[in-house]
């Protein structure tokens, strides 16, 4: 999908584009299916996952989207709203990264989508909403929905109630009438009317997830206490019931496996730059010509011999929720190149991950023993290693890395009238994985530097934010300046 950065930190992408991706990933799916002599009625449901956070308004009578999808990246800010007012109600602070702000923007500076509110020609999700309702029928009966783990990224959702909430929607005002309706993540929404799968019969529509979401279900964290981190983007905690963070974590809702079944909720702690670490040295700095050349510079370097980097390319998320903070490369020496610097932006993901597991271990009162990863990056063997080091506890990486996909196919198989997959305890598959054991001594030397690398961090970190320390509670909004015209595809 090609992004376009029209201004710094903001970061958007064709609705058109998308959906023209999945059909095209749908006809490429069927066409290796038929190689395989796999009959097209086999298909039982079709799953969707998609970025959370990502925002898209269109028009319901004619299909068109009105404007660009907002994406997850923003360095806007705005100081004057306390967390606390936003977090009590659904586990989030009110930030850019979030749906609402984004809608806001839209109303606010679009005259289109706010002529189509007014006209109530408008419909509002995010991209899960957008693919669900063209394929099953986009003007011709398309069903506009949405699931609990993606409707509580939006910030007009009440993580306690599982419905949208009137006084946040009265905050943001935003009309209640664009939103979508609220399913659980494992149930029927409709049918396929479009592609290779149109007229097929399908005994399940789309069960949908939030990304994150989906690969928690993919990695078989059911049960509390369990811990995933998808490089890239962010670690979650399973808890049962809503967790208050108290050191920088949001409170989202995980999954819920059928409409008559509880929620499951998740400690989470952001990362919005993890894998695009590797991107910036290779398309910014032309340091790496591939992402795969980054472990074997590393490799070489062995250390990062003093070089520290700090990737708040687009602000710090969690724990510090803080927009306006920008990147830092410190500690080059005459003796410093490539190999320091690639292994210094591996190290500096590590570190990000330790201090989000350090406030999960606070938060929930339960140290964890060990860690799931998924995530393009895990198959990077150093990474994974430097990670186990670094939290003194096993890194588990499954040799299926796409926990995403095989999570969100999961919760479509498990959905009622479908009944091809048994998500209860009992019936859960094997995961087949490669553990990475700490090699290093936890009462050490080696251990004590990692300790006092990552306090040395933190003062970076603080220097950073090029004022006087970063404050956790401040709000962002989006600037008031219109962005580039919508492409088509």
């Amino acid at each position: 999908i090609t992004q376009f950065f029209p201004k710094e930190g903001w970061v958007e992408e064709d609705p058109k584009e998308i959906i023209q991706s999945v059909y095209d990933c749908i006809e490429r799916t069927c066409e290796k299916l038929g190689q395989l002599n796999i009959d097209l009625s086999n298909i039982k449901a079709v799953g969707v996952t998609n970025q959370r956070e990502t925002t898209v308004v269109w028009d319901k009578g004619t299909g068109e989207p009105l404007y660009n999808a907002l994406g997850d990246y923003t360095t806007s800010h705005n100081k004057s709203q306390k967390k606390s007012s936003f977090y009590n109600f659904f586990g989030l602070i009110n930030i850019t990264y979030f749906s609402a702000v984004k809608l806001r923007w839209l109303l606010d500076n679009v005259e289109e989508v706010r002529r189509a509110v007014e006209e109530d020609r408008a419909m509002f999700g995010t991209v899960d909403s957008w693919i669900i309702w063209c394929l099953s029928g986009n003007t011709d009966g398309g069903v506009h929905i949405t699931d609990v783990s993606n409707a509580s990224r939006t910030l007009l959702f009440n993580i306690h109630t599982l419905d949208w909430d009137l006084e946040l929607c009265r905050y943001f005002d935003v009309p209640m009438d664009i939103l979508p309706k609220v399913r659980s993540s494992s149930e029927i929404y409709g049918c396929m009317k479009s592609s290779s799968l149109s007229g097929v019969p399908i005994s399940g529509g789309k069960q949908c997830l939030g990304d994150q979401s989906a690969a928690l279900v993919g990695q078989m964290c059911f049960k509390e206490g369990h811990a995933k981190n998808t490089y890239g983007t962010g670690c979650f905690n399973v808890v049962p019931q809503p967790v208050k963070s108290e050191h920088g974590l949001l409170t989202t809702v995980a999954y819920q496996l059928g409409r008559d079944q509880p929620a499951c909720y998740a400690l989470e702690g952001s990362v919005a730059i993890a894998g695009a670490v590797v991107r910036w040295l290779k398309d910014n700095m032309g340091i790496v010509k591939s992402t795969a050349e980054i472990e074997k510079l590393a490799a070489a370097a062995g250390s990062s011999y003093g070089c520290y980097f700090v990737p708040a390319f687009s602000g710090l998320y969690a724990p510090y929720w803080e927009p306006s903070a920008r990147g830092i490369i410190c500690g080059l020496t005459q003796f410093t190149n490539k190999n320091h610097l690639a292994f210094a932006a591996l190290e500096a993901v590590c570190f990000q991950t330790r201090e989000i597991l350090d406030a999960m271990n606070q938060d929930s009162g339960v140290p964890l023993d060990q860690l799931w990863v998924d995530g393009g990056m895990t198959s990077n063997r150093l990474l994974m290693q430097l990670q186990a080091d670094i939290l003194c506890i096993p890194v588990v990486r499954p040799t299926m890395a796409e926990s995403t996909a095989l999570g969100v196919a999961m919760a479509a198989g498990a959905a009622e009238g479908v009944n091809v997959w048994d998500l209860t305890t009992d019936h859960l598959p094997q995961v087949v994985s490669e553990t990475f054991v700490p090699q290093i001594n936890p009462n050490g030397r080696l251990s004590r530097r990692a300790v006092l690398k990552q306090t040395l961090l933190k003062w970076i970190i603080a220097l950073a934010f090029g004022y006087e320390g970063p404050s956790l509670g401040g709000p962002a909004e989006p600037s008031t300046e219109p962005s580039r015209p919508l492409r088509s595809a």
